[in-house]
């Protein structure tokens, strides 16, 4: 199993560019013995650097880039006398993680990387200035002037993480979602027996056989209005997007003596209000907490109405592990569905 670390998720920040101006021409001319009217030799100015994002699959969070707000390339070299061209600054490139969408000042989207060593230049180095030879012409054999480098780009960004994780747990809080990832994973995310215990998204590795593995994310607590804004609102809604197949975690019985069947219909109208597609994304139901007192009695109760529905439940427990092996044989076999996202391996 993959060992976790604890950091601070950051999933949104907003960040300043600047390329590199582009170095300036030079105004030289020959000066050798013998050589009384040489002509012009500046050279031109080195192209500014770039500024470049790229996805890095060693990043998990924005983190970095929330105390390191500004960022600039270096500006290209001026150029010299004797026809030396100056060399081009080399390209600033900031790593982001995986899933990062790259959004200009007003929100819209420029580009979204998806996917290890995606690429996008987000600021493009001023052209370096022409030196004076470049202006020699037969009415002007001796050019006094060059040109200046043009001035690099500069904007401001927004950049939003989207989690990428093969398998999505979501539920109401207290439904034992964090227990389940520290059961089935290396995951230590924060456990307690009050709503709202789990305030940032956390991704577990689940493995199975000798090699392979798939990626889970806890996702926190929803609640009946999220998607305007309640409880912990929409911020974490948009991790659910790229999960390839969501596990849907219900407590049976616990200290909210919620009712099973409208838990799960709370959830999915909250998915449906914020985004129509995620509704349709394909569903594991469990059952969780089956271990308690009166529970096995009243899972068959709930079975029969989700039967009803046309619905198949599994009876888990994330706190004794009971029916977790045939939990993770489902999830497998799901992934395993072209349908699917393709597993991690």
């Amino acid at each position: 199993m993959a060992i976790s670390k604890t950091v601070k998720f950051i999933d949104e920040v907003k960040i300043f560019v600047k390329s590199g101006d582009g170095g300036r021409g030079c105004v030289s001319f020959r000066r050798e013995k013998f050589v009384p009217k040489g002509g012009p030799d500046g050279g031109d100015g080195g192209k500014g650097g770039d500024v470049i994002l790229e996805a890095s699959g060693q990043l998990s969070t924005l983190l970095d880039l929330r105390y390191q707000q500004h960022y600039k390339a270096k500006r290209g070299g001026h150029g010299k006398g004797k026809n030396q061209h100056s060399k081009n600054a080399p390209d600033l490139v900031i790593s982001v993680p995986v899933g990062t969408l790259v959004k200009d000042e007003d929100g819209g989207v420029i580009r979204d990387l998806a996917f290890e060593g995606y690429r996008i230049r987000v600021a493009r180095g001023g052209r370096g200035g022409k030196g004076n030879a470049r202006f020699s012409r037969p009415g002007n054999r001796a050019p006094r002037y060059a040109e200046e480098g043009e001035e690099g780009e500069e904007k401001w960004l927004k950049l939003e993480l989207k989690l990428l994780a093969d398998v999505g747990i979501i539920g109401l809080p207290n439904a034992g979602k964090s227990t389940l990832l520290s059961r089935i994973s290396a995951a230590k995310p924060k456990i307690a027996d009050y709503p709202f215990t789990t305030l940032t998204p956390t991704l577990g590795v689940v493995k199975y056989g000798d090699y392979n593995s798939f990626v889970v994310a806890d996702i926190p607590g929803l609640i009946e209005g999220a998607h305007n804004g309640a409880g912990l609102g929409v911020r974490f809604l948009k991790h659910i997007e790229r999960t390839g197949l969501l596990l849907h975690l219900i407590e049976i019985e616990g200290i909210s003596q919620r009712d099973p069947v409208e838990d799960f219909n709370t959830i999915n109208n909250e998915l449906a209000l914020y985004s129509p597609s995620l509704v349709k994304k394909k569903q594991i139901i469990a059952i969780n907490k089956i271990d308690l007192t009166r529970s096995a009695e009243k899972f068959q109760d709930v079975k029969k109405r989700f039967d009803e529905l046309g619905m198949e439940i599994l009876p888990i427990s994330s706190a004794t592990g009971q029916g977790i092996k045939a939990l993770i044989d489902q999830i497998v076999t799901r992934l395993k569905d072209k349908s699917e996202i393709k597993i991690s391996v």
